[in-house]
C-alpha cells in the first residue's frame, strides 16, 4: 500500500467531520497528517459509540457487543504499538508515517484509546473531576498533537490547548444531552445533579424545568470559562494555524450561545452550526474578534440566579 493511498483514505474520513472543520485552514503540506490523526480518532470513537442499541430485532452483531467493541479497540492498540501488524490498514499506514515524521508521543494516542474504551463501559460520572479526566484523554490529546505537528511544544501552549479542548468536549456533552440519553449515557456529574435537585428520572422524562436549566446554565458558564482560559494560545501562534484554532474556538462558543438561546433546553433540542453561522465565524477567526467573556452573558447569569 502506498502512502498516497493511505492518506487519501484518511482524507475521505475527515470529510465527515460534524461541528468543527478538520484542517480547513491548516497549511496544505501538514493537512494530510492532521487527517491521519483525525481518521484514527474518528474510527476508534465510532467503535466505542456504535454499540448495541437494545433493539430486539434479531441477534446482536458480535462487533457491536461490549466485548466485541473492546476487542476492536485492543486491535487498534496493537496496530498502534506494532506498525508491521497494520501494514495493510490505510489509516495506520498513514498514522505511523505521521508519528515518525514528527516524533509524536505514542502515549497521546494510547490516551485516546483509553478514553474510548471507557466510553464502552462507563455511563455515569460522579463528579466533574471524573468528566475532566475523561476530557484529558478523549479531547486534549488531539489539541496537543496538532500543536506538536506545527512545532509548538511550549508547556504554556499545551496547557492552553488543553483548556480549549476540554471546553469543546464538554460543549459537545451539553449539546448532545438528548442523544446520549438514548444511549443511557449521562455526562452531567452526579454530585452536581444532586446539588441542583435534578434526578436521572427527570432527565429521561425530558423534564427541562427550572432546576435542570440552572444546572445546565452552570455547566455552560464553566465551559465559557474554559474557552476563555485557553484564548491566550492564539497570541503565540502564526497563521494559518492561528486561524484554524480561532475558528474552532469561536465555533465551540457559538454552540454554547445557541444553548443559551434555547433557554438551556437541550433535552428537547440539539443546537448545531449551520450555513448562516459560517460568515460570522470566519470573520471572527480572521479578524481576531473576541466576544465578551461568559460574565457578559445575561441569560446565563439570569438562569443561575433564578
Amino acid at each position: 500500500m502506498t502512502l498516497e493511498t493511505a492518506y487519501a483514505a484518511c482524507r475521505r474520513i475527515a470529510r465527515h467531520y460534524e461541528n468543527f472543520p478538520v484542517g480547513l485552514l491548516i497549511s496544505p503540506p501538514l493537512r494530510p497528517h492532521i487527517h491521519a490523526i483525525y481518521a484514527f480518532a474518528r474510527l476508534a470513537d465510532d467503535i466505542a459509540d456504535e454499540g448495541y442499541d437494545g433493539s430486539p430485532a434479531g441477534p446482536i452483531p458480535p462487533e457491536r457487543t461490549v466485548p466485541g467493541r473492546l476487542a476492536a479497540l485492543r486491535h487498534f492498540e496493537e496496530a498502534l504499538r506494532n506498525p508491521e501488524d497494520a501494514a495493510e490498514e490505510p489509516v495506520f499506514v498513514a498514522l505511523h508515517d505521521t508519528i515518525r515524521r514528527f516524533d509524536l508521543p505514542i502515549q497521546l494516542f494510547l490516551d485516546l484509546l483509553s478514553a474510548f474504551a471507557q466510553d464502552v463501559e462507563k455511563r455515569r460520572y460522579a463528579s466533574f473531576a471524573e468528566v475532566s479526566d475523561y476530557c484529558r484523554r478523549s479531547a486534549n490529546p488531539i489539541g496537543r498533537l496538532v500543536l506538536l505537528i506545527h512545532g509548538q511544544r511550549r508547556e504554556e501552549q499545551l496547557a492552553a490547548s488543553d483548556s480549549i479542548c476540554t471546553a469543546l468536549q464538554v460543549t459537545n456533552f451539553w449539546q448532545d444531552l438528548s442523544v446520549d440519553l438514548l444511549k443511557d449515557r449521562i455526562y452531567l456529574p452526579e454530585d452536581e445533579m444532586a446539588e441542583f435537585g435534578v434526578s436521572e428520572e427527570s432527565l429521561f422524562a425530558r423534564c427541562a424545568g427550572p432546576a435542570f436549566r440552572r444546572l445546565l446554565a452552570m455547566e455552560v458558564e464553566r465551559a465559557f470559562r474554559l474557552f476563555d482560559g485557553g484564548y491566550g494560545l492564539m497570541k503565540t501562534l502564526s497563521s494559518p494555524l492561528r486561524w484554524e484554532i480561532e475558528l474552532t474556538w469561536h465555533s465551540g462558543r457559538r454552540i454554547l450561545e445557541k444553548i443559551v438561546d434555547l433557554a438551556f433546553d437541550t433535552l428537547h433540542y440539539r443546537p448545531t452550526l449551520g450555513v448562516l453561522d459560517a460568515p460570522t465565524l470566519l470573520a471572527k477567526a480572521f479578524f481576531r474578534i473576541r466576544d465578551g467573556s461568559s460574565a457578559m452573558q445575561p441569560q446565563v447569569l439570569s438562569a443561575l440566579r433564578s
